[in-house]
């Protein structure tokens, strides 16, 4: 014959599956305490780094803006002295460093010659010193330009003569490497000045040393 259960031990197995659901159903809410906790814990870290990447976009655009906003500043030749540095692969940074500009009315060329007069050499020289005081390693675009008087191959040529008299003083007298130069000419397409008077012919005979690194 079964025996059967006492309501003694009826009460306490009752009692043991209350504490057993009771203990279950804690350690079911502690785990989901515990998961929403650190699922926060990741929406805030994933919300940080968006805030971060985000901050780092707009400084991004404005320094693009910024830059973009300089370069337009940049004379037309000095954008082509650019573009063509950067396509001859003689750049480290493409950017633009400095100009200086040797006028007639500044170093005073003299009227159909090349050569370089004392004070042209003394402007060439103060801008190389400068340079290698701060151990630049640029590269520099020598322009030649001219005013409107004579046929327009012969100011590119005499343009190109200016410009390469820079050049060969500033490798063979201060010490500038060769490739580390180029010449060009713009003869009269880019005056700067009105070529109808003496004064703007002056301005528009000059040579042009953009510096880019």
């Amino acid at each position: 014959m079964r025996k059967s259960l006492t309501p003694a031990i009826v009460l306490m197995c009752v009692a043991a599956l209350t504490l057993t659901g009771c203990a279950t159903k804690k350690y079911v809410n502690e785990q989901v305490a515990a998961g929403d906790q650190l699922t926060m814990q990741k929406v805030g870290e994933v919300q940080s780094s968006v805030e971060t990447n985000q901050k780092a976009i707009s400084d991004l655009e404005a320094k693009n803006a910024k830059l973009q906003e300089y370069y337009n500043s940049l004379s037309q030749e000095t954008k082509d002295a650019l573009r063509r540095a950067e396509e001859a692969g003689k750049l480290a940074e493409g950017s633009f460093v400095d100009e200086v500009v040797l006028t007639d009315d500044k170093v005073k060329f003299a009227f159909n010659r090349a050569d370089l007069t004392a004070e042209a050499k003394a402007e060439i020289e103060t801008l190389v010193n400068g340079l290698k005081s701060k151990n630049a390693d640029v590269y520099v675009e020598i322009q030649g330009h001219t005013d409107s008087t004579g046929s327009e191959q012969y100011n590119l040529q005499l343009g190109y003569k200016r410009a390469k008299q820079v050049m060969e003083y500033m490798n063979v007298e201060l010490g500038v490497p060769m490739h580390r130069m180029n010449v060009t000419s713009y003869g009269e397409y880019k005056p700067i000045a009105d070529n109808g008077t003496r004064e703007g012919r002056a301005q528009n005979r000059r040579v042009s040393l953009v510096v880019m690194k």
